[in-house]
């Protein structure tokens, strides 16, 4: 564990030397600026009441997103398990959202919605089939003697969701994070770029966009990469503190 640690801390080291270097050969601000530059754009934009408030109005967007597309999928793939007409009709909906691209997505809200809600409805949309799929496989793979030992000894729903369900979804739900947070983030400052909603990470990073601020720009998607890692380590703790709480009971 501890090796694995270095070699990952030595990799981000070694890509940031990288990224230094070819900055300082390229010379060129406008296009190119180096992560001391990031950093102290970082602080300078962390003084500033504003920056936080950016912070928190997107942020929670975008997590409402993840949750309802979470809570969507969740009842539509136990909906599917359960009834096989449900999932044939569910299928072609979760298949065009699956294949239609985030910027035709999100010209499509605009005509029916305001931007102020749009990185919601676009994160939403675009988890939900990770969710839906994850969710439904993993209880199509439920173990089948287990459910027959549960109909044996006349188990109720509770108890079969509780201890046979639920215990089978936790590999699912794991990897339905690590797959589909950074997506709802991508897609989420995706939507805030195009509709520029007042106050959000989108509407600073078209703003750096027309004021050709490098810095700034970068410091942005810094701040979206770490609420994006810290918001997926925190899912993935949550899911395993849950299910210890779970086992202990």
């Amino acid at each position: 564990m501890a090796r694995d640690r270095l070699l990952k801390a030595a990799a981000v080291l070694a890509a940031l030397s990288l990224w230094q270097a070819a900055a300082l050969l390229l010379d060129q601000r406008i296009l190119l600026v180096g992560p001391l530059d990031v950093i102290k754009e970082l602080v300078r934009q962390a003084a500033r009441l504003g920056f936080w408030i950016t912070i928190w109005r997107s942020l929670w967007r975008i997590v409402l997103g993840f949750m309802l597309a979470l809570f969507a999928g969740a009842l539509l793939a136990a909906s599917s398990y359960r009834f096989k007409a449900i999932k044939a009709m569910v299928w072609p909906y979760i298949s065009a959202i699956k294949a239609t691209p985030v910027a035709s997505v999100i010209i499509l809200i605009l005509l029916f919605a305001s931007s102020r809600n749009l990185s919601v409805i676009v994160s939403a949309l675009i988890v939900l089939p990770v969710a839906y799929s994850n969710i439904l496989e993993g209880l199509s793979d439920t173990d089948a003697k287990l459910l027959e030992m549960a109909d044996l000894f006349h188990a109720g729903l509770r108890k079969r969701f509780f201890c046979i369900y639920l215990p089978q979804l936790r590999p699912y739900l794991a990897s339905t994070c690590a797959a589909s947070i950074g997506m709802a983030w991508k897609a989420g400052t995706a939507a805030e770029v195009i509709g520029i909603p007042k106050g959000s990470i989108g509407e600073r990073l078209y703003e750096a966009k027309i004021y050709l601020s490098s810095s700034e720009l970068f410091a942005w998607t810094a701040v979206i990469v770490a609420l994006s890692l810290a918001i997926e380590k925190l899912a993935l703790w949550l899911i395993g503190r849950s299910y210890l709480s779970l086992w202990r009971s």
